[in-house]
């Protein structure tokens, strides 16, 4: 193993240890992607419905 992997892979364990909580065999055992997308900031996403909106999806399916 390379001195730049094995201090890449150290800082990488530790991020994933300190900010996700994954053990030692959960991040040997994760893939690059998984970890990548782990780490990464949350998308943007939509605006949550509101209450209304519910409301209306739910009377919308409650009728089967």
């Amino acid at each position: 193993m390379s001195e730049a992997f094995s201090g890449a892979a150290l800082r990488l364990a530790a991020l994933a240890a300190a900010y996700l909580r994954w053990t030692p065999r959960i991040f040997w055992n994760a893939t690059p992607s998984e970890l990548t997308a782990s780490l990464a900031p949350p998308l943007p996403g939509e605006t949550p419905p509101s209450r209304a909106e519910i409301a209306a999806l739910i009377e919308r399916d409650s009728h089967g």
